[in-house]
């Protein structure tokens, strides 16, 4: 049993998905939620804050935090202010085109 495994390069593969319209959609939607999540994540750490502290500073549960930092969670515009205003930091939201 000598059978080539034919490697995968990712961005090939990536690439041509992107090509169908609602593979392209579903990738935006979750690459937005989880830029957002990795920037949460982030400023936490570099704060040295644990999940439970961020989650009272903001008034909500470490069960959120987390979840907020792995994707799986809509945030409205009140909750990213409330985050964004620990960090010190104001939130963006642009219409691009």
């Amino acid at each position: 049993m000598n059978k080539k495994i034919k490697s995968l390069d990712f961005q090939e593969h990536l690439g041509r998905e992107l090509k169908n319209p609602k593979f392209r959609q579903w990738y935006d939607y979750h690459g937005k939620r989880l830029d957002i999540a990795l920037q949460v994540n982030q400023l936490r750490k570099a704060h040295k804050l644990s999940q439970e502290q961020l989650a009272v500073r903001i008034g909500t549960t470490q069960s959120n935090i987390a979840r907020i930092e792995a994707g799986n969670q809509n945030l409205t515009i009140q909750m990213l202010d409330k985050i964004a205003g620990v960090f010190d930091r104001k939130i963006k939201v642009e219409f691009i085109k």
